[in-house]
């Protein structure tokens, strides 16, 4: 238990100290490079220490820090009140009176007799949990280190608030801990309720107004989450006296499916699925670090947390079919989207939603293979994403756009980082990649489950193909002549960090039958008495068929930015067309210049075209999954 409570306060430590400690002061960078290692070390010492154990649930004499959670949640929403009142933002106003007023009134009348036998717990899903949150969430911060600076110096017109900064994302690891290691339902909520103040802060760092818009959206939509989460909680415990996590998925179904499926919505909300994604691609307007940790290992990923850890209070129940078609749609619908956006932190963006909607659907299958799968998702999804969005925030500064078609010969000009960029768009979509992985496992989940579910990944899969290898092609072509390599002015900081990144989506893709045997399969036999039934041979071939492109494709990008730098280019061949190297002869006559340009089809998967069309679908299939819980 000590080793949980530690996770969770370690970081509160670390953020008070990068409030308070002077930016100037010459140990500042050494104490937090010392606490990141930590945040790293520790959860592998949990695994490792725990490879061979249970589920463990811990009882804690918690009188005190109840009553301090309690205090907490009422500084929060006083602050909150206070900011939107200043901004002259009510809707938030509205929202944080309705949810406290229930948590005021649920504490007066209920606080005395609540007894809760385990605080905190720890199992399998949460040490994998806490292995992303602490191993990603630290190489974001240290990236951070190197990144700020330049931020301020391309930004002189924002506020340079970095120990505001620092002290944001430390406390939103810490909240991340307190999220995976609660089974006490009051303390889960109060996590979650301060992961949402540290999105929103993160969100409107720049204080301009579009940053500000950003903010409130997100908080208006994580705020709606939380109204109906806390709706949730009172709801359980009035009609079973249950507080805990554990002991919610042991009670009679009728009686908790509709306190799980506002459990659900409120994960919903804090994933950016439909019909609250907008809030998560507006995100971007942030600073680069932020927008990796709300995608790969925070925000999001609590959401889909706490969808899992629910699901199976709503298995084989209408409710949970729509909410596996409620992932689906975000899945599809923002894989459409993705190939319209030329902007590449909307196309992450999109990415990142598309595949929560993956790992959504795969909860509300609730299969061993489908929970198999979605776990491998949430893995593999963490190390390559956090790496993209890190390599965008570095291409962003260097070349002065994140636009894809600003990108051409990116690999003339950023030889080393395009290698690394590659290695994490290869984790999104290619073998042996556990992403490919777990949607082969997905299609058979869904074939067995609801085979209008396997028509959705096929379609989306193919679209996510598409995107995908169409940026590919952009960042690794080569032009004839010399480009300008501006390498050498990304800080050692992110280098280090990016180095982390891509060795660790290299490691788990090795790993992967030891995370697959060791931790994901027992973790599904607790959960449903049964080994998933996968078939392991045909995974392992797919694995050594394709185990060369983990080789091939990093290596022969590296020979090129590190051994072979004098390698001779030739212009492009167009049959006999050619007039020069970079221009070639057309119709009537003509000299037309050579340009590479992406196919969008916005007259087909606009953002407008079919954001709307997402919303209005999963807000129908909301409506019936309350609708069913309630009756």
């Amino acid at each position: 238990m000590s080793v949980l409570i530690f996770l969770i306060v370690f970081p509160l430590v670390i953020s008070l100290l990068a409030l308070v400690l002077p930016r100037g002061f010459h140990i500042r960078k050494t104490i937090g490079t010392a606490a990141n290692v930590v945040l790293c070390a520790v959860p592998i010492y949990l695994l490792v220490a725990n490879l061979d154990q249970g589920p463990s649930y811990f009882r804690l004499e918690s009188g005190f820090v109840d009553i301090l959670i309690f205090l907490l949640e009422v500084l929060i929403a006083g602050y909150l009140i206070y900011l939107s009142v200043r901004a002259k933002r009510y809707l938030p106003v509205v929202l944080v009176l309705i949810q406290m007023s229930m948590m005021i009134g649920f504490e007066f009348a209920y606080g005395h007799s609540i007894q809760v036998e385990h605080a905190l717990f720890m199992d399998k899903f949460s040490i994998i949990m806490a292995l992303i949150v602490g191993i990603i969430g630290s190489a974001i911060c240290l990236y951070g280190f190197g990144y700020m600076p330049e931020y301020h110096e391309h930004h002189p017109e924002v506020k340079d608030r970095r120990n505001y900064f620092g002290f944001l994302m430390y406390l939103f690891l810490s909240a991340m801990f307190g999220i995976i290691f609660s089974n006490n339902l009051l303390w889960l909520f109060f996590f979650w309720e301060v992961t949402t103040l540290c999105s929103f802060l993160l969100i409107g760092y720049r204080d301009d107004k579009a940053s500000q818009d950003s903010a409130f959206r997100a908080l208006n939509m994580n705020l709606i989450g939380g109204v109906v989460f806390a709706f949730g909680i009172v709801y359980l415990f009035v009609t079973t006296q249950t507080m805990e996590l554990d002991k919610l998925l042991l009670l009679d179904q009728g009686t908790v499916l509709l306190p799980a499926v506002c459990f659900a919505f409120a994960g919903l909300a804090k994933s950016a699925q439909f019909p609250f994604s907008s809030w998560l691609t507006g995100a971007m307007v942030a600073p680069t670090p932020v927008s990796a940790l709300l995608h790969s290992s925070t925000m999001v990923k609590a959401g889909v947390y706490l969808i899992l850890r629910v699901s199976p209070v709503m298995d084989n129940t209408v409710a949970a079919q729509m909410l596996t078609l409620i992932g689906g749609v975000s899945f599809l619908v923002t894989a459409l989207i993705a190939i319209s956006q030329s902007n590449a932190k909307k196309v992450l963006a999109y990415s990142t939603i598309s595949n929560l909607g993956l790992i959504v659907a795969c909860a509300g299958v609730n299969t061993p293979a489908a929970v198999w799968s979605a776990l491998l998702l949430i893995i593999f999804h963490a190390v390559a994403k956090s790496l993209l969005f890190l390599c965008v925030g570095i291409i962003e500064y260097k070349l002065g756009s994140r636009d894809i078609e600003d990108m051409d010969f990116l690999i003339m000009r950023l030889p080393k980082l395009t290698a690394v960029m590659m290695i994490g768009m290869a984790g999104m979509f290619l073998a042996p990649f556990g992403m490919i992985i777990s949607k082969f496992v997905t299609l058979k989940a869904f074939i067995d489950g609801n085979p209008a579910m396997a028509i959705i990944l096929a379609y989306g899969s193919a679209a996510t193909i598409f995107f995908w290898t169409k940026w590919m092609g952009k960042i690794i072509s080569i032009r004839h002549g010399e480009a300008e390599v501006v390498e050498h002015t990304v800080s050692t900081w992110e280098w280090i960090t990016l180095g982390i990144l891509a060795v660790a989506t290299v490691a788990v893709c090795l790993a992967f039958p030891f995370i697959s045997i060791h931790v994901i399969d027992p973790y599904i036999m607790e959960l449903f008495n049964t080994a998933p039934v996968i078939d392991m041979f045909n995974v392992l071939v797919v694995f050594a068929i394709m185990f060369s492109l983990l080789i091939i494709l990093p290596l022969g990008l590296f020979y090129y930015a590190f051994i072979n730098k004098h390698y001779k280019r030739v212009g492009t061949y167009l049959g006999g067309a050619n007039v020069s190297n970079i221009t070639f002869e057309g119709a009537m006559d003509s000299t037309q210049p050579i340009q590479l340009k992406n196919y969008y089809l916005e007259k087909y998967f606009g953002e407008e075209r079919l954001f709307y069309v997402g919303v209005f679908v999963s807000l129908t299939l909301i409506f019936i999954m309350f609708g069913v819980a309630a009756i």
